[in-house]
């Protein structure tokens, strides 16, 4: 195992199977708690803080409120810059809050730090998507209510979200006061306080992003807000509506407040001794990225009329039909840990909720939970997320791919910046540019060109959407293509061999090298894919193919050589040791020293100045590694043992993407307790805090790295070079069962084995056939198939077979 500390193992509580649940307040904790009670629709995302606001004075609060792909840019400094580094940073942010509710008993101001809280609790129900707060609040004076707020980011209409505020008056008749609030001034501080020199946070932003044009009201307790960014000039209108319930008995009275960009309406409500009253409120976000700017307002009316007519509970029982939906596809059971049973379905349910499914956005690193990585979009996009959706809601992942295809323009422009042919996609962006400022472990990724291949290659194979390829896919695949043949050449030094040089491959504790195997594993099977895509549209879709030849100019030589470059693709490998080289100089260099190494100065990047780190033996993450699985036809099982065995103690897992790719990997080669150590680490990234900064947003790669560690795992799913599902399950000794579902061709299959035999079921479709154990097995309606499942896969150190 790595010799890093194992983080924050403290769990948020008892774990709950298909909820989180916080039974008490801890102020020390919030802000990361506001990380995990966030909610979102891949459009929307509203951290999970309190309506009231924070009061206390050892914790912190991010009150965010996201929109998937609403930036603002703002010129990077460079004390020392060159020709070529992106003049502009992008940056998500926290937009208008809408989500304020202040509520005072007798004139006596409500929060959690003041008065006396009697009971508390707060739950994320995944099933529902309704996040649930049950405080009973005894004011100074004595006076008590009963608090029940409900909140949701609609899974249904992308730009809805609404909460429901319900007071019970306990002990006393009186007044009780309601304020609703949006406020367009989002201060600085509120933003990630203390960076401390942590690159995963980003630049501090020194100047409002965010400027007021106009606001308005209907008079009837709504409003809206219109605002316009800095600098990309984004206009965004931030609206909101109400609907009050009132017992019989109550009367209220109502008054508005407009102060430029805070808008506000206050509900006083005479209550009788045991009277209850609600308010729904409504809020709407709509951006000129996705809607014409005049029509905004328009469509912001529409938006709050239709979730009036619905309301609160109409809106939450098209929520949970929805979510019905996506857990029968979704949905991974495990029996004998409950602990990683809540954290598989946090972790999908997360996802979900973070994931953009219009074809203009994107999953940033931190999902719409907290700033982190500025809300930015990376590699881990295709090489985590994608396969997650491909195989439960494959429509999403069609989006997550076409954002790359709208924003295939810049990487065309970024090839030219770096002297390239071609394309090539950035490192990190939301509106397509490159973002990244330290070359070396950003525009130098050059692999992100072959891993939005792959994801495309594997997207394609798992659906049969030829459509998409024909349409958008096989244009990424061309000019990502020449981009490789332009940046690689041949070595008369190694009989000719195609090599590429000045690159850095996932491991970022390893940069600017020349001949990253796992790149150039990647790449070679990225132009492999290029040329059989240009023979599939030239048999079946020829007239389609003739119109893209012509538009982006594709000669014949360039197929011949995209094939030649493949063919002749050099990839490290140390005959001594029988492994694959990571580069050409991983090996020669002196490994680092762990032992001496003190628990605290874990992560590396942190402590160590990159250049201390480049020289030594030691990864951030997955490197090799992550080509085993990815690629796993192309080496046999003894390789794949050699490689592990010898990578894997080098690995300090810094990076949260790492320890699911090794459980796999430890999986398939049998060892099973590394396996379930890393699967564990990776389900519970954020619910245990294992890497102790789930405040600034959770981590979205491990949160799809979980479901990849159960199904290509201990499920041993893998795709055969014809697309065709293969499995070998292999169940962990703790848990009783297994059960997942995946989706192929339009067709669902469950997969459900226990210690004795696996079971195949047909759920949705007509038919298909997989592999089991290299078996070929014919899956039909209402005829389960099963079959014993295999003994416990061999320890590494047992016999080795193909």
């Amino acid at each position: 195992m790595n010799k890093r500390s194992e983080g924050h193992p403290a769990a948020l509580q008892l774990p709950r199977e298909w909820s989180l649940v916080e039974d008490a307040y801890d102020e020390k904790d919030n802000q990361r708690k506001e990380s995990l009670f966030a909610l979102g629709n891949g459009y929307i995302g509203m951290r999970g803080y309190f309506e009231e606001g924070y009061h206390g004075k050892e914790g912190a609060s991010v009150r965010g409120n996201y929109v998937n792909g609403f930036y603002d840019t703002a010129p990077i400094h460079y004390p020392e810059g060159a020709y070529g580094y992106p003049a502009e940073g992008q940056a998500m942010l926290n937009v208008t809050d809408a989500g304020i509710l202040k509520l005072a008993v007798e004139g006596e101001t409500f929060h959690l730090n003041r008065g006396h809280v009697r009971f508390y609790k707060r739950v994320l129900h995944m099933q529902s998507g309704v996040l649930h707060r049950l405080v009973e609040w005894e004011s100074p004076a004595g006076h008590r209510v009963l608090i029940h707020i409900r909140r949701l980011v609609s899974l249904t209409h992308r730009h809805l979200a609404a909460i429901h505020y319900e007071v019970t008056a306990l002990n006393f008749a009186g007044t009780v006061s309601l304020c609703s609030a949006m406020d367009g001034d989002i201060a600085e501080a509120e933003g990630p306080p203390d960076r401390g020199g942590d690159p995963r946070l980003g630049a501090r932003r020194t100047e409002p992003s965010l400027l007021f044009e106009e606001a308005g009201s209907d008079g009837r307790g709504g409003g809206w807000l219109k605002q316009r960014t800095r600098h990309s000039r984004f206009a965004l209108l931030t609206a909101m509506s109400h609907r009050l319930a009132l017992p019989p008995s109550a009367s209220y009275s109502l008054s508005e407040k407009h102060d430029r960009q805070r808008l506000s309406v206050q509900y006083d409500v005479a209550l009788r001794r045991g009277d209850t009253f609600s308010l729904s409120k409504f809020i709407s976000h709509h951006t000129s990225r996705d809607t014409r700017e005049e029509e905004l307002l328009m469509q912001s009316e529409g938006a709050l009329r239709l979730a009036e007519s619905r309301g609160f509970d109409g809106l939450a029982e098209e929520q949970h039909a929805y979510l019905d939906a996506f857990w029968s596809r979704a949905d991974v059971e495990i029996k004998g840990d409950p602990a990683l049973q809540q954290g598989l379905r946090f972790n999908a349910f997360g996802l979900l909720q973070s994931a953009g499914r219009d074809g203009r956005t994107s999953m940033a690193a931190k999902g719409l939970t907290g700033e982190g990585y500025e809300g930015h979009y990376f590699w881990d996009t295709e090489m985590y997320v994608l396969p997650f959706f491909t195989f439960t809601t494959p429509e999403i992942g069609r989006a997550l791919l076409e954002f790359r295809y709208r924003t295939l323009e810049q990487a065309r422009e970024r090839a030219k910046v770096m002297a390239q042919r071609g394309a090539l996609y950035p490192w990190r962006t939301i509106g397509g540019e490159e973002n990244s400022a330290f070359f070396p472990a950003g525009t130098a990724q050059a692999h992100i060109n072959a891993d939005i291949a792959y994801g495309i290659r594997q997207y394609v194979q798992a659906t049969g959407d030829e459509a998409f390829l024909v349409r958008q896919g096989a244009e990424i695949l061309f000019e990502t293509s020449r981009f490789w043949v332009d940046l690689g050449h041949y070595d008369p030094g190694r009989d000719g061999a195609f090599c590429i040089d000045g690159v850095t491959g996932p491991d970022e504790y390893t940069a600017i090298v020349n001949n990253n195997a796992y790149t150039n594993l990647m790449a070679r099977e990225h132009l492999r894919y290029a040329c059989e895509t240009v023979g599939l549209l030239r048999e079946r879709y020829p007239l389609q193919y003739a119109r893209l030849e012509r538009e982006i100019g594709l000669a014949e030589e360039e197929i011949r050589e995209w094939q030649r470059a493949a063919d002749k693709m050099y990839v490290p490998y140390d005959d001594e040791l029988g492994i694959y080289a990571q580069d050409d100089t991983f090996l020669s260099k002196r490994k680092w020293d762990f032992a001496d190494t003190p628990p605290e100065n874990y992560p590396l990047l942190l402590h160590y100045h990159p250049l201390v780190i480049y020289r030594h033996q030691v990864l951030k993450q997955a490197d090799l590694v992550l080509a085993l699985f990815l690629l796993g036809e192309q080496f046999s099982r003894e390789e794949k043992i050699r490689n592990y065995r010898y990578y894997e103690p080098l690995t300090t897992h810094d990076s949260s993407l790492s320890p699911c790719i090794h459980s796999i990997i430890a999986a398939e080669i049998g060892e099973m307790e590394a396996a379930y150590d890393y699967f564990g680490r990776t389900v519970r990234m954020d619910l245990d805090d294992v890497n102790g900064n789930a405040k600034d947003g959770l981590h979205t790669a491990a949160m799809a790295g979980s479901w990849m560690a159960v199904v290509n795992g201990f499920g041993g799913m893998r795709l055969d070079r014809g697309g065709r599902l293969g499995f070998r399950p292999v169940l962990p000794p703790q848990w009783e069962s297994c059960r997942f579902k995946v989706m192929h061709r339009g067709q669902r299959i469950e997969v459900f084995f226990d210690r004795e035999q696996v079971t195949y079921t047909l759920q949705e479709g007509e038919g298909l056939v997989i592999l089991h154990d290299g078996e070929r097995l014919e899956i039909r309606p209402e005829a389960p198939v099963r079959r014993e499942l295999s003994a416990d896969r061999e320890p590494a150190g047992g016999h080795l077979g193909n």
